[in-house]
């Protein structure tokens, strides 16, 4: 099967910096071992590639012709659609109008059994190894046609991947770089993990464009987490109604997931993260504390429901593996195994359960996984679980080691994977530095002592996260599970924009680590507090009035990074309106807006006491008459500081409505939009009572003090009247 298409050699040339990224390359036709940088010997060919590949040796470039065909002759249906994706991606780069006289630039994608494909790794004195068998490919681009080899379908399509990101983008000199690529996974499962059960719910189609982007950067694991956002016929009180995932959606996505390499590995909460169910009455013979989180242990009641549940499951989802939860159970103990665990311990309990669940879903003939946060709590109880059961320990700081998380599951002698953080949760934007280095640090202490899987996790605890923010901390996970060893984060910073947004300028790069200083701000000036607080918070309230004077004095500095992130993608938008993921951009944009807001309500909040402090002092002299009226009209008119804070909050609602609906699906909005009322309505009543105030002067009435408005001002404040 050969695909043509065609591309447009008179694209503008762009000068491209060089990666920054380096290798260490084993060039087996020289038989030597060097260390290269993505970049032809005379410097001309640049490029970037997440996850990095684990050997590459880059000997020119060549100018690609105005059509591409793309070969298949082993007519395997998987190698087959991975054609038609590198299709696709080389005619999103096609500028309008092309030249279909030139020859063709040929690309064949082969297995490594076949004739050709032993052939052409005999010419190129190029071996294949074992651990290149599941999942590695060889890459081999010359003047005229390149090669991907692999041994399984699922090299061949991570070759393609890396040939789509060779690929020029619009607006660059149309050349692709030529050499050899040896790659093949430091982790047999590199998986992201979604938080489903706290707000949003995205739409099929959303559901799908991630497995895309995935599939993309190498992800073969995809997990949606439940609490009761996955529908059981069975059992339909918790989910949501047009908000849950049903048994043919789930269907769907299990076929679409296939196609890309991905295995969906569904998470169903067995044991702890219960209320939704548990809320409802049918359920109160299993609850462990009444309206509570945790599924009593048992209780005659508790392991027929999982059995129903997992049924289910199995029977929507193929994969080899369920995710069965057992997280945070803090209940357990404060409630009908009371006297259990006072009398056997807490982790005694815990892992005769998590038995009882493997023994009761032993029919279905899949491995169990679970969060192995009782390794960090109980870790001699550690040895009571089942030995086949895979343990995921989790955490979402920085630490400099985390070998004391995976150490006690695997001197079990239990497979285990871990569970960096994408440091998204009760934040307006991720904290990219926390989740880098988590993520580093994790995956590379998990690839040492044989994790054999990382789980890079979202979660949406405030019911307001939207992944479309998510990508810079998740992809890097993926990179970072590709990847052997401890990756550099600086590497993968200059490269993100380019191959996720196909943005050459920089900009995109230069806006996220913008954001990062604004995050870096807001952590020197204040701890303990996070940005969702307090971008809600009343500046005027109790605990709004401590924190205002620490955000403060930072709010300018804060929101100078937040303001170079909007010009900075305003900017990449303008120039280039090629660019890719363009509802990632918008979510980020929000992003920087809330921040930039968070410093303005600070900033203004305090304007408005000291200028009101001013007018009390100067109401009765009538010498400051004039600029004392200028004042009132600065807390409150058309423009006025009280106006400008509710339009911020209006401004802020309908982006972030517009983001929301672009990936999910409409319940539970009206939650968050309700904040947003809150404080539009806060600020307009504020702007009115000052209006009134401002009136009241006219006329000559005695204006109130400080203290019988709320403005939450300190003792000190008062004084300056």
């Amino acid at each position: 099967m050969v695909h043509v298409f065609c591309v447009n050699e008179n694209a503008r040339v762009t000068q491209r910096r060089a990666s920054v990224y380096t290798f260490h390359i084993r060039f087996a036709v020289l038989g030597l071992l060097v260390l290269t940088a993505v970049l032809s010997a005379d410097g001309a060919v640049s490029t970037h590639l997440l996850p990095a590949p684990r050997e590459v040796y880059w000997a020119g470039e060549t100018a690609l012709s105005a059509r591409i065909a793309v070969r298949v002759p082993g007519q395997d249906s998987d190698d087959e659609f991975a054609a038609r994706e590198l299709e696709k991606a080389a005619k999103e780069n096609v500028p309008a109008g092309t030249n279909v006289g030139k020859p063709l630039y040929l690309v064949t994608l082969l297995r490594r059994g076949s004739v050709e494909g032993r052939a052409l790794l005999a010419r190129h004195k190029l071996t294949f190894d074992a651990s290149m068998e599941a999942e590695g490919y060889v890459l081999i681009v010359e003047q005229r046609q390149a090669w991907i080899i692999a041994g399984s379908a699922s090299g061949v399509f991570y070759g393609v991947q890396t040939f789509k990101q060779l690929l020029p983008v619009p607006g660059v000199k149309w050349v692709l770089p030529t050499g050899v690529i040896r790659d093949w996974p430091a982790m047999k499962y590199r998986g992201i993990d979604d938080d489903l059960s706290r707000g949003p719910f995205p739409t099929l189609d959303f559901q799908k464009h991630q497995i895309r982007i995935f599939a993309s950067f190498k992800v073969n694991v995809y997990s949606p987490y439940f609490e009761h956002t996955l529908l059981y016929p069975s059992h339909p009180l918790a989910a949501p109604p047009e908000s849950s995932l049903t048994p043919s959606e789930a269907a769907e996505l299990v076929d679409y997931a296939r196609k890309f390499h991905v295995t969906i590995i569904p998470q169903q909460e067995a044991f702890g993260h219960l209320h939704q169910v548990l809320k409802n009455e049918l359920y109160s013979d299993v609850e462990e504390t009444r309206h509570g989180h945790v599924l009593a242990p048992n209780q005659p009641g508790s392991l027929p429901l999982i059995g129903e549940w997992f049924t289910q499951i199995a029977q929507e989802f193929p994969s080899p593996i369920l995710h069965i939860g057992a997280d945070e159970t803090f209940d357990l103990g404060a409630g009908l195994t009371r006297s259990q665990v006072q009398s056997q311990g807490y982790g005694a309990v815990y892992v005769a359960f998590v038995n009882q669940i493997h023994q009761e879903l032993a029919p279905l003939h899949r491995r169990l996984m679970f969060w192995g946060d009782i390794g960090a709590a109980d870790p001699a109880a550690v040895a009571g679980l089942p030995k086949d059961m895979i343990a995921v320990p989790w955490e979402y700081s920085e630490k400099s080691s985390f070998d004391s998380l995976i150490e006690p599951f695997a001197k079990a002698g239990m497979e285990t994977w871990v569970a960096p953080g994408d440091a998204n949760w009760n934040e307006v934007y991720p904290i990219a530095k926390t989740a880098f280095a988590n993520i580093q640090g994790f995956i590379r202490d998990g690839q040492r002592l044989g994790s054999t899987g990382a789980l890079t996790t979202v979660w949406n605890d405030d019911g307001e996260g939207l992944f479309n923010m998510d990508w810079y901390s998740t992809l890097f996970g993926a990179a970072a599970a590709w990847q052997p060893g401890e990756s550099s984060i600086e590497a993968y910073q200059e490269a993100y924009g380019a191959v996720l947004h196909g943005d050459v300028s920089d900009k995109i790069n230069e806006a996220q680590k913008e954001l990062m200083g604004a995050h870096a701000a807001l952590r020197k000036a204040l701890t303990g507090m996070t940005s969702d607080e307090l971008f809600w918070i009343d500046p005027w309230s109790a605990e709004g009035s401590g924190v205002s004077g620490k955000i403060v004095p930072v709010a300018a500095q804060l929101r100078m990074h937040a303001e170079k992130a909007i010009v900075l993608l305003a900017g990449a938008r303008s120039a280039n309106p090629h660019l890719r993921e363009i509802d990632a951009l918008k979510a980020m944009d929000m992003g920087a807006r809330r921040i930039d807001l968070i410093g303005l309500k600070f900033q203004l909040a305090q304007e408005i006491v000291d200028g009101y402090a001013q007018v009390l002092a100067r109401q009765h002299d009538k010498a400051y008459r004039g600029e004392t009226e200028n004042m009132l009209d600065e807390i409150s008119s058309m423009f006025g500081r009280c106006q400008d804070l509710r339009d911020g909050f209006s401004a802020a609602k309908y982006e972030y409505k517009q983001v929301w609906l672009s990936e999910n699906r409409p319940y539970w909005l009206d939650n968050v939009l309700v904040r947003f009322d809150l404080r539009i309505g806060e600020w307009q009543r504020r702007g009115e009572r000052f209006a009134a105030l401002s009136r009241d002067f006219q006329i000559g009435k005695e204006l109130p003090p400080v203290s019988m408005l709320g403005l939450g001002v300190a003792p000190e404040v008062e004084g300056k009247r």
